[in-house]
């Protein structure tokens, strides 16, 4: 794994001058998932963090995975201090004990933050959606809705889907007419299972899979698919970096959230709650949708933004209007049941 260490001058001086302190254990490590999003962070958080601050912070990679930070703790070898983790491993570390229990009062209190943002044991990174996504090149009137995508007539050609049933099955019900803020309670049934699976039966002999964020805008450019799923983040960059016309609808677009945690029992626990305080600002927030098409979690960074970023971001209050937010608890609870479901269904 790759680390990156960064500490000014002045710091450089003042922990010369404090060499007779007791030591630290070792350097505050933060940890992300690497790729654009960790390259983002690292100029607009960690960098200017360790500079200001004058604590010396290294930042790590990891794939995510919370079997991965249950080794770690259970170990009594943990390295990492804060890590940057999804909404499902943040819910199973935090009823297991594998980080620390937040006090609010340290990174500015909880109405510091979009609602969403906030949990027992982790405080909100990044806003993502999975969205409807096709080339404005070769569709000028474009789909709008899931129900569009749905609709082979008015859409002739293939789709493309997240492999499995998450997210896909609750498309798939809002195709239907589901109301957004009946889905998962519609999902908990079997007659909404089964509604699910034969709305996707209807466009199955057009669909594909995809299994990494990196294939929909590929599939997108290669005109192999004339509509998708994918993660928004990726079709701003294909734009941005590609030059290329993908187009996205926000409506009914499924939300996740990314958090920061304090790894248990971490002895930097004073510099991590120094760190979450300086990346919860909403002056410093501001500066990673510059970077990347990702929302932010300040509850009042939003007038900050430039307004041509703001449309573009999950976090946009007129593309939040009617997205829905990933429901981890349900998925923790009816994953492994719903997959064999899904994957019957797709070998059929």
């Amino acid at each position: 794994m790759m680390r990156h260490c960064y500490l000014s001058a002045a710091a450089m001086a003042l922990a010369a001058a404090c060499s007779s302190l007791p030591a630290q254990a070792r350097d505050l490590t933060v940890v992300s998932l690497g790729g654009s999003l960790q390259d983002a962070e690292r100029e607009v958080y960690f960098k200017p963090f360790s500079q200001q601050s004058g604590i010396k912070t290294t930042d790590d990679i990891w794939d995510g995975g919370v079997g991965v930070l249950r080794a770690k703790i259970k170990g009594g070898k943990s390295t990492w201090d804060v890590v940057e983790m999804d909404s499902s491993e943040l819910a199973v570390g935090c009823e297991e004990g594998l980080y620390e229990k937040l006090d609010w009062s340290k990174i500015g209190g909880k109405d510091a933050y979009i609602p969403s943002a906030v949990s027992e044991c982790g405080v909100g990174v990044i806003v993502y959606d999975y969205v409807l996504a096709y080339d404005g090149d070769k569709l000028k009137d474009g789909p709008k809705s899931w129900a569009d995508f749905f609709d082979l007539k008015k859409f002739p050609g293939k789709r493309a889907l997240r492999q499995g049933p998450q997210t896909n099955l609750e498309i798939a019900l809002m195709a239907d007419g589901v109301k957004p803020a009946d889905i998962y309670k519609e999902l908990a049934s079997e007659s909404g299972v089964q509604r699910a699976l034969k709305k996707l039966d209807t466009i199955k002999s057009e669909l594909i899979f995809w299994k990494t964020g990196a294939q929909p805008p590929q599939l997108l450019a290669s005109g192999e698919v004339a509509m998708t799923t994918s993660y928004n983040g990726r079709i701003a960059a294909a734009n941005a970096q590609d030059h290329k016309n993908f187009k996205m609808s926000w409506d009914g677009a499924i939300y996740v959230l990314d958090s920061w945690a304090i790894m248990k029992g971490s002895p930097n626990i004073k510099d991590a709650y120094a760190f979450l305080s300086y990346v919860g600002k909403p002056e410093v927030q501001k500066l990673l949708p510059e970077r990347i098409a990702y929302g932010v979690t300040a509850a009042g960074v939003n007038p900050l933004l430039k307004p041509e970023l703001l449309t573009d971001l999950p976090s946009a209050p007129q593309n939040m209007a009617n997205a829905i937010p990933y429901d981890t608890d349900f998925w923790l609870e009816n994953t492994d049941r719903l997959t064999e479901r899904f994957n019957q269904w797709a070998g059929k």
